[in-house]
């Protein structure tokens, strides 16, 4: 059990269930999805940092729209 967590929502989930969450801690970012709370993702602020980047760049809009990458593809 992870205990108390100071959760934090994306302000770009919207209601009805759809929300990410994530709590920092010192040493752990933790992220859960608000309708399976019980489901966490962690890891450390190194690689959290590099996928936020990785984000704010648009490096997974592909794969947020469904379009098929590069191995997906045979390439």
């Amino acid at each position: 059990m992870l205990g108390p967590l100071p959760w934090r929502k994306s302000s770009f989930s919207v209601g009805e269930g759809q929300c990410v969450e994530v709590a920092a801690g010192r040493d752990l970012i933790r992220v859960r999805e608000s309708d399976d709370p019980g489901v966490v993702l962690t890891t450390v602020p190194r690689v959290w940092r590099t996928f936020v980047r990785g984000v704010k760049a648009g490096g997974f809009d592909r794969v947020a729209h469904g379009a098929a990458g590069p191995a997906a593809a045979g390439a």
